[in-house]
């Protein structure tokens, strides 16, 4: 057994067996799919002067970005959207074809074109989990959703567990992880020239809490420690991309790191008298925030469930 299947055995029995006990009378409400189901038809915004685009509407957020190559991409949206994708990122940028593509983390709605434009001579770049995520089968409990491995041609061939750069037009792009936040595998992709930064799911929209894949690997703790970093190397002028709906601002993000503090501490006091998830969304844990954020139930169950391996970090143990 190699150490990424001893890492998912272990992961499975401890939330099928032991954390019951933890949960108490909390109820899991599955979901009918990773990140957010499409909201609008599909779109191509420009991101000022930078040359840069995020297409929206077919999955998650793709960002284009030209360069003297071809054309950079990160994220390839959903599964039924390739052919779609690739027509309107050719109609925008010229027929100029993408040489290099990052996956921001493994889930299906940003990873979902891999195929179609590694096909076309793209080489996929992530970190080293996302590989690993996509040649498994993954069972997601709180969907009742089992995802199938991969295709090989689908899955990275360039991977990561550091931060790192590489040349991007005149200057260079950085890169690296941002710690188990919404999953074990989230990266960011940064343009320091262009001032612009994908985050991926540890970004959340405005109404919408963020969404904690404890299955594989995301909790509350480090979602606060991944925007720490993002607010480390951004500035009021970043252009934030997040992984569905609008570009942000720092402002969001800083209010999003606010939110996450907050309740984390919250939990913290709460988990000591041993509230459910269920009965802290009842005592308003997120009350003041909810009209920001929308619905807290599935974040507060993630987040719950997500705890279970980091008691000792939570100090409540």
């Amino acid at each position: 057994m190699t150490a990424f299947e001893r890492r998912v055995f272990l992961r499975t029995a401890l939330w099928g067996t032991a954390s019951a006990a933890l949960i108490g009378g909390s109820v899991l409400r599955p979901v009918p799919a990773l990140g957010r189901s499409r909201k609008t038809k599909p779109a191509i915004i420009k991101l000022g002067d930078s040359g840069m685009a995020v297409v929206t509407g077919l999955g998650g957020n793709v960002l284009v970005a030209p360069d003297g190559e071809g054309l950079l991409m990160v994220d390839s949206g959903d599964e039924h959207s390739p052919h779609e994708l690739k027509k309107l990122v050719l109609k925008e940028f010229g027929g100029r074809k993408v040489h290099t593509l990052f996956n921001t983390h493994w889930h299906l709605e940003h990873t979902g074109g891999n195929e179609r434009f590694a096909r076309d001579g793209a080489r996929i770049v992530a970190h080293e989990y996302t590989r690993q995520w996509m040649g498994t089968e993954v069972y997601i409990n709180w969907q009742n959703r089992t995802y199938e491995p991969r295709p090989k041609l689908a899955r990275p061939t360039e991977t990561f567990m550091t931060d790192g750069q590489r040349p991007f037009r005149k200057g260079f792009l950085k890169y690296g992880p941002l710690a188990r936040a919404h999953t074990d595998s989230d990266i960011y992709v940064f343009f320091p020239d262009e001032n612009v930064v994908v985050t991926g799911g540890v970004v959340s929209s405005v109404g919408e809490y963020p969404i904690l894949d404890y299955v594989t690997g995301g909790w509350i703790g480090e979602m606060l420690e991944a925007t720490n970093t993002l607010l480390a190397l951004t500035n009021e002028n970043t252009v934030i991309v997040p992984g569905h709906g609008p570009v942000q601002n720092r402002a969001h993000l800083q209010a999003e790191h606010d939110m996450l503090s907050t309740v984390l501490d919250r939990m913290r006091h709460m988990l000591r008298k041993g509230l459910s998830a269920d009965e802290m969304i009842a005592q308003g844990i997120t009350k003041e925030y909810d009209a920001t954020w929308g619905d807290p139930t599935l974040f507060m169950n993630n987040a719950y469930q997500g705890i279970y391996g980091h008691l000792r970090e939570m100090r409540i143990a």
